[in-house]
């Protein structure tokens, strides 16, 4: 009885199915390796190869880097309005072609020199962002004022967000061929500088979380915007602001993205990474029907799906497939997170718990 209370305890923790989640893909790696007669802990070497940190672990965290920027937006949107934004990934590629439009020209496809830019890297950076920040305040301005269930309001920009990215690139691909551009996906000193700004992001967000009364706003929201408004809380701009924050976020992912192959890639960038985000909030253990979240689960979530990622690549499953299996996972958290299995497992509890009580008592 004992064990089962601390085992009950354990699964009770926020944290625990994130970190059971990374366990379980820590373990199959190693047995992969293992089988394949490679080193059983080849999964956690790192080294430094070309002046850059190189091993599986720094490619999860490099690539995964996007992922985790989405997943903090998406964990406030999920939480406030118990619905998700499906429109990052479009509103990610959107940032980054509008940032190349900028720094190029309309109508250039090349930019090899200094002198051939339009505007500052930084400024064409700053204005990608702000505009997908635009993008996160038409999505809340459609949830929260008027009232468009979030998956629909957000399937709007999902739709046409990387169109808007064809128009402003003239349907053609914008590469911006400078190393000043190429930084911001490619390595800071011997760090990948997406791990960078990741962790740059998930502090701010951190600290503001912390030093704020944000979190406990969006919680409260989430959990009943009626009683919210009574006591005196805005809810609609709540819901609002963690839509303009979830934008912006989208947006830095975005220029992620675009630097990484340097070029704007209307078709190809943030494809099906809405996906993931909301995976890694589901992963995280937060509930998707709003109320309260745990922005630590879901980074983590986010990295473990990089390496469930990684992993199946590894396995030998097809890029093309790889979604498939993600939708699994999601139908399987989603299901164990529903009310009817809650229920189910909570009365057997009670069954169990009743018997064991009238044994005691017989006895």
């Amino acid at each position: 009885m004992k064990t089962d209370n601390w085992f009950r305890r354990l699964t009770k923790q926020p944290l625990f199915l994130p970190l059971f989640s990374v366990f379980l893909v820590l373990v199959i790696n190693v047995v992969y390796d293992t089988v394949q007669g490679n080193p059983p802990l080849g999964f956690f070497s790192i080294t430094i190869t070309e002046g850059a940190l190189y091993g599986r672990i720094i490619d999860i965290l490099n690539r995964g880097s996007e992922a985790a920027i989405l997943a903090i937006g998406m964990t406030l949107v999920v939480s406030s309005s118990a619905g998700t934004d499906i429109s990052v990934g479009s509103v990610m590629s959107l940032a980054g072609s509008f940032c190349c439009m900028l720094l190029a020209g309309f109508g250039v496809t090349h930019v090899r020199t200094a002198d051939a830019l339009q505007m500052p890297i930084f400024v064409g950076v700053i204005a990608g962002i702000l505009l997908a920040g635009v993008c996160g305040v038409f999505n809340g301005f459609l949830v929260a004022r008027m009232k468009i269930q979030p998956m629909v309001a957000t399937l709007i920009l999902f739709t046409a967000g990387r169109a808007i990215g064809l128009l402003l690139t003239n349907s053609k691909m914008v590469y911006i061929l400078l190393d000043e551009f190429k930084v911001f996906g490619k390595t800071l000193g011997i760090f990948p500088t997406p791990t960078v700004i990741a962790a740059v992001c998930i502090l701010v967000m951190t600290i503001v979380l912390r030093t704020t009364s944000l979190g406990m706003y969006v919680q409260s929201v989430g959990i009943n915007s009626r009683a919210s408004r009574i006591a005196g809380i805005n809810s609609a701009a709540i819901i609002m602001l963690c839509y303009t924050i979830c934008g912006l976020y989208a947006g830095v992912a975005g220029i992620i993205a675009t630097s990484r192959i340097y070029s704007a890639d209307s078709n190809n960038i943030g494809l099906n990474l809405e996906l993931d985000a909301i995976l890694a909030v589901a992963l995280g253990g937060n509930s998707l029907g709003g109320g309260r979240f745990n922005l630590a689960g879901s980074i983590i979530g986010a990295y473990t799906i990089q390496a469930i990622t990684t992993t199946m690549f590894s396995l030998g499953v097809a890029k093309a497939e790889a979604p498939v299996y993600k939708a699994i996972i999601v139908i399987l958290i989603v299901v164990v997170q529903s009310g009817p299995v809650k229920a189910y497992f909570a009365h057997k509890r009670a069954q169990k718990a009743s018997r064991v009580a009238v044994q005691g008592g017989a006895g």
